[in-house]
């Protein structure tokens, strides 16, 4: 059995297997599209965190755990007569070819680009690429430019898309300095806030500093989510070497005092700066 190598059609049959009425998996059984977010979430976060990690081997495995909320999603869709996993690929691959004519310039994807042919630089690709799919979600009855992205998605990232896409449309800080400025007006409004004690309007001033930040990360062209999942990882080492040091003393940190717990903050920042400079 370790030998044998299964294929994408076996998965399919697999999955139909569980959801079989009589004989399937009672857990499979009971999912319905909204059951699965959830899982179709983690999965992702999973194979972003093994890329993270570069560990390829776990990317291989999560990956397919990935695929497999897909497979999951195209069998429920079979069995309500919406679609199927055929229909999603060649949905797929209809996409991609119209949304690559520098590479299928026939829309085919037997077509290909002649030799010679002068090649695309990468900016024109992604304005043709936009392009393309603003056409798609005029299409779809889309009438704002931000109609199409998720509400789902994590706030930093749909911070940067909404940004992003606004910014493409004329909408947008000149240069980084303006950006900056407003960082600084968008603080000063949540130390106002602060003073006066409103807790709604902390939130909401919080809020616009963090918004205002990720217009930063996009201008630095940095990915906030990645930036800050980086910190997170330092901070999280960083409190691991606090712990180790203290384990050894036979102290917890709820028993240490602050000013020696920055002490301990300061010698695992350098302990730790070939990692994380």
């Amino acid at each position: 059995m370790a030998d044998t190598t299964y294929t994408i059609d076996n998965l399919c049959y697999l999955m139909e297997r569980l959801r079989r009425a009589e004989t399937g998996c009672p857990w499979d059984l009971k999912q319905t599209f909204k059951t699965l977010a959830p899982y179709t979430l983690e999965e992702a976060y999973e194979v972003i965190d093994a890329i993270e990690n570069e560990n390829y081997s776990q990317l291989k495995e999560e990956s397919g755990d990935l695929l497999f909320q897909v497979i999951f999603h195209a069998q429920l869709g079979k069995e309500q007569n919406l679609f199927d996993f055929e229909e999603i690929v060649s949905l797929l691959v209809k996409k991609l070819i119209s949304r690559h004519p520098h590479v299928f310039p026939e829309g085919t994807l037997t077509s290909e680009r002649r030799p010679g042919r002068a090649q695309l630089n990468e900016q024109s690709i992604k304005d043709n690429w936009e392009s393309i799919k603003q056409s798609e979600r005029k299409e779809k009855g889309q009438v704002s430019i931000l109609d199409d992205i998720p509400l789902g998605l994590p706030a930093l990232t749909r911070a940067t898309k909404l940004q992003k896409r606004a910014a493409r449309h004329g909408f947008d800080w000149p240069d980084m300095q303006g950006v900056l400025d407003k960082v600084h007006e968008e603080t000063h409004e949540l130390n106002e806030a602060i003073t006066e004690g409103e807790v709604d309007a902390i939130e909401e001033e919080l809020g616009d500093v963090l918004f205002t930040v990720v217009n930063l990360c996009r201008h630095l062209k940095v990915d906030p989510e990645t930036a800050l999942r980086s910190s997170s990882a330092k901070f999280e080492q960083r409190i691991n070497h606090i712990e180790k040091r203290l384990h050894h003393q036979g102290k917890k940190m709820v028993d240490i005092p602050m000013e020696q717990l920055d002490e301990l903050w300061t010698e695992a920042k350098f302990s730790t700066m070939s990692k994380h400079p």
